[in-house]
């Protein structure tokens, strides 16, 4: 006789809830792939195929020559953003990460006052900053510059990288701490040899989302940014809403494609860290 451990775990039972939930799921997951799916194949279209067939069939001839001019339109502007994007994020994390060091570990009189002021910039829209921001690009010399653009990105990303980091080092126990500060370590011999080797979670969290913000802003990008200085998603509009002679709908998607897949690639290769550590600064916040 075989004891009922051996037996192998019996399957969930098939509910009608289980049923409704995977169908929500499937309904969500074509809602989001269809549109992909439409770009990425009319993006490859020749623009008479475009013009007698459906959105959704296959191209009756595969060319590359709408890849081919919207990288030739586009590819200065991509660069722009990648020159705006990757500063931006890198500097808005590693301040947000010392701001949140210090908030959680070497609280002051007036930190929770202060890290409360703080936290209100998350909840302040776009259009709030552009006035004073604005102002202060002209008075620095930065209006219409791409080291404006990082400046911007910086302090207005500053409220979000804050607060991931200061929920997730509350969950490191002070007791670390006091027992480094003991031992004769400073302040940032402590964050460099102590909690920046455990925050790896966070600091992908904090890339990921300042990337996706920065890469993806228009507003700030329309406003602060003029000619060569505009990043992708600006070019982007421009190319879709000014054309002359007959609409190539294959050179706009495709060059939508081009603003897409840096964020793509991003969500692709870190999206896992995106979710733990997102759940761990929640839980341990």
């Amino acid at each position: 006789m075989h004891s009922a451990s051996n037996s192998p775990a019996e399957k969930p039972a098939l509910s009608l809830g289980r049923i409704a939930i995977h169908g929500v799921l499937l309904i969500a997951v074509l809602l989001y792939l269809v549109p992909l799916v439409v770009m990425l194949l009319t993006s490859f279209k020749t623009p008479e195929d475009i013009s007698t067939g459906n959105l959704l069939s296959w191209p009756a001839v595969i060319t590359g020559i709408g890849w081919v001019k919207a990288w030739g339109t586009v590819s200065g502007y991509f660069w722009n953003s990648i020159m705006i994007t990757v500063p931006a994020v890198l500097i808005s994390t590693a301040i947000g990460a010392l701001n949140g060091y210090v908030l959680s570990m070497w609280r002051f009189r007036g930190s929770q006052l202060f890290f409360g002021l703080l936290l209100f910039g998350c909840f302040l829209p776009f259009q709030t900053v552009l006035l004073p921001a604005s102002f202060t690009l002209g008075k620095l010399g930065l209006a219409s510059t791409t080291s404006g653009l990082v400046l911007v990105h910086v302090v207005y990303g500053l409220a979000f990288t804050t607060l991931f980091f200061r929920n997730f080092y509350v969950s490191i126990p002070d007791a670390l701490v006091k027992a480094a500060r003991l031992d004769g370590a400073g302040f940032f011999t402590i964050f460099r040899r102590i909690i920046l080797p455990m925050s790896t979670p966070i600091i992908m969290v904090c890339l990921i989302w300042q990337f996706t913000q920065i890469w993806n802003d228009f507003l700030f990008g329309v406003v602060f940014s003029s000619g060569d200085s505009q990043p992708i998603t600006v070019a982007l509009n421009n190319l879709v809403n000014t054309s002359t002679g007959a609409k190539e709908y294959n050179v706009d998607m495709a060059a939508a494609m081009i603003a897409g897949l840096p964020t793509l690639l991003v969500y692709v290769v870190a999206g896992k860290y995106f979710v733990r550590g997102l759940t761990a600064g929640a839980v341990k916040g």
